[in-house]
């Protein structure tokens, strides 16, 4: 049987544009509620992934996520998260897109249909087994992102794949394939919306899961975010006051020596 794009059926609703904009807001999110239920469902395939990442992060391994268009916006955006809310060097977590930076704001022409720029963009970083690479493609038909992950399935790099299609060809091209089924868009084929919205969500799991398992996370805190801006200062003034029972003032002198909240928790007590 022919591979279906179920992702770009038909919009379930039609004329919208004789639609109310009370009438638009609550079909679209309608649809959005469908996305969460939808992620459920793989979560098996999302808890593979994050074990198998942390066993390979503990050896130095990094994560890359690659995509074209939204998908590698929103990988980008992952990524890009990560040092200020878990205090990591940017290079553990990667996000590439094709096109390169230039596609972040602005669409270049056929930068997705290049089968071999995936993985030359990926040597740039010195790829190596240690490390983890999970291409983005609502479609799951991403020659960028297909041609990257089975160059690296050849060299022993543990793969996967995020797409919002059942047996999509992007899902043989990885180890692991989490397949979010959303079904057809509110503006059919605008894969910006729920197909979007469910990358944004499996990419935060798969993420703020790692960082805990590495040791990122203390109870419910972010213990080693970067302090910079006075909002977060505040925030980790807070959490230092809180655990160790001392006045604000003395907490913040505390955490801008120290830089972060667990080295300024762990100093103190050191020497108590």
């Amino acid at each position: 049987m022919a591979f279906e794009k179920i992702s770009e059926r038909a919009s379930l609703y039609n004329d919208l544009e004789k639609k109310s904009v009370s009438e638009l807001l609550h079909d679209i999110n309608t649809e959005d509620k469908k996305v969460a239920l939808a992620v459920e469902k793989a979560i098996p395939q999302i808890e593979k992934l994050v074990t198998q990442i942390v066993q390979r992060m503990k050896r130095g391994g990094r994560i890359f996520y690659m995509g074209a268009g939204t998908s590698g916006r929103l990988g980008v955006l992952d990524a890009s998260e990560i040092p200020p809310t878990f205090g990591m060097d940017p290079s553990w977590v990667v996000g590439l897109i094709a096109g390169g930076d230039t596609a972040l704001r602005n669409p270049v022409e056929n930068a997705e249909d290049d089968t071999e720029q995936g993985w030359k963009d990926l040597q740039e970083f010195g790829v190596n087994e240690r490390d983890t690479v999970i291409g983005i493609a609502a479609s799951g038909t991403t020659p960028y992102v297909i041609g990257a992950l089975n160059t690296c399935r050849e060299h022993g790099i543990l793969t996967a794949a995020i797409t919002s299609n059942p047996d999509a060809p992007v899902s043989h091209a990885a180890d692991i394939a989490i397949e979010m089924i959303v079904g057809p868009e509110y503006v059919t084929g605008s894969s910006r919306m729920k197909s979007g919205t469910g990358q944004k969500m499996i990419c935060n799991m798969i993420t703020t899961s790692v960082m805990i398992q590495m040791g990122r996370v203390k109870g419910n805190k972010m213990v080693n975010m970067q302090l910079s801006n006075a909002k977060l200062v505040d925030r980790g003034t807070r959490m230092v006051s809180e655990e160790l029972g001392l006045p604000y003032d003395e907490a913040k002198r505390l955490l801008l020596m120290h830089g972060s909240v667990k080295k300024a928790v762990d100093a103190y007590r050191e020497h108590q």
